[in-house]
């Protein structure tokens, strides 16, 4: 597909400076761009790239003065990052669109009923009394347990596994590897030193708009619902255990793990391999530094934590800053000691 510089700006409500017949069919970064593909420049720092790419088309921003001739048609727009990312998710909405129809060999359970407008690809499998709404894509590899709910113009990537009683919902997207709904990790201790395994009969919730990167997992509640809420993100790697709750736009980088029956609030940020102890709340709005280690509730909103344990963030860079003085300062103890044994 090829769309003119006139057609895109239609789109993002960009302005034309050079040809507005100028077309591409594909996507490249500024630097190493070739005819025919679109560019963006946001981040100055790459604006010497503008003056000698070979992208047919770049968005800017509104305010950018050019400091030399550039071959491309410009489109400005008032924030060119936002702009490419709309560009970008209406492309994607229009390939996806292509793919309608049922693959084989695939298993569809009689009992479960299938909206239009659906692709399932070849080797996917779909349980019993399964409902899944309109326009979703289910790829290679999939497996959709019984009694599971997906609703419309969600997508499953390949080898994701959704378990048994799950609820899936609007728009979300789920990448390949992912397992929402595996059991909890429940274990009763015994008198001989055994462990009894504690059935886990809740489900999993994922609400509309979340994002699920590659391989992470979701465990089922004991009872009841471990709760993805409208909006989170999550990053590859990110394990969720039994009966936790995230609330609205959180977002979670790669390799953090939330422990079971914690409450994570709405428009939370925690980077990658923080990890989280279990029935603690984390306040609206804070954010987490990476590779902390939470091993209490955050009750105070929009407080930014690191370290293990974690504290207050300028609390512990003042800590830090100590620590690096530490042997300086062993030196000069040492010094001070001599010199008052010398003196008596």
């Amino acid at each position: 597909m090829r769309f003119t510089a006139a057609q895109i700006a239609m789109m993002i409500n960009g302005k034309i400076e050079g040809d507005e017949n100028a077309s591409v069919a594909s996507f490249g970064k500024i630097e190493d761009a070739t005819e025919g593909q679109l560019a963006f420049l946001s981040n100055l720092k790459y604006e010497e790239f503008l003056y000698t790419t070979k992208a047919s088309i770049v968005i800017v921003n509104n305010s950018l003065v050019l400091k030399e001739p550039t071959s491309a048609t410009l489109l400005r727009v008032a924030d060119a990052y936002s702009a490419f990312a709309t560009l970008m998710l209406k492309y994607e909405e229009i390939v996806s669109q292509q793919l309608v129809g049922i693959q084989q060999p695939s298993y569809i359970a009689e009992s479960s009923t299938v909206g239009s407008n659906v692709f399932v690809a070849a080797f996917a499998y779909i349980g019993e009394n399964v409902t899944i709404g309109n326009g979703v894509k289910l790829f290679s590899g999939v497996v959709i347990g019984n009694n599971v709910t997906i609703s419309n113009n969600t997508i499953l990537h390949p080898g994701v596994k959704i378990y048994h009683d799950c609820i899936i919902g609007s728009n979300v997207i789920i990448h390949a590897g992912s397992v929402i709904g595996s059991d909890g990790f429940g274990f009763a201790p015994l008198p001989d030193g055994s462990y009894k395994k504690i059935p886990q009969i809740g489900n999993v919730i994922i609400e509309d708009d979340v994002e699920i990167g590659a391989n992470c997992t979701i465990d089922r509640a004991t009872m009841g619902s471990t709760i993805i809420s409208k909006g989170v993100k999550l990053d590859n790697l990110v394990q969720i255990a039994h009966n936790v709750e995230i609330g609205n736009n959180t977002v979670m980088a790669a390799q953090v793990g939330v422990s079971g029956s914690t409450k994570v609030g709405k428009n939370v940020v925690i980077g990658g391999q923080a990890g989280l102890t279990g029935h603690i709340n984390i306040a609206d709005g804070t954010k987490i530094n990476a590779k902390s280690g939470v091993s209490k509730s955050i009750k105070t909103q929009n407080t930014s934590v690191t370290g293990m344990p974690a504290d207050n963030f300028m609390f512990m860079k003042r800590l830090e800053a100590l620590y690096k003085n530490l042997p300086e300062l062993e030196k000069r103890v040492r010094e001070l000691e001599k010199r008052l044994g010398e003196g008596n």
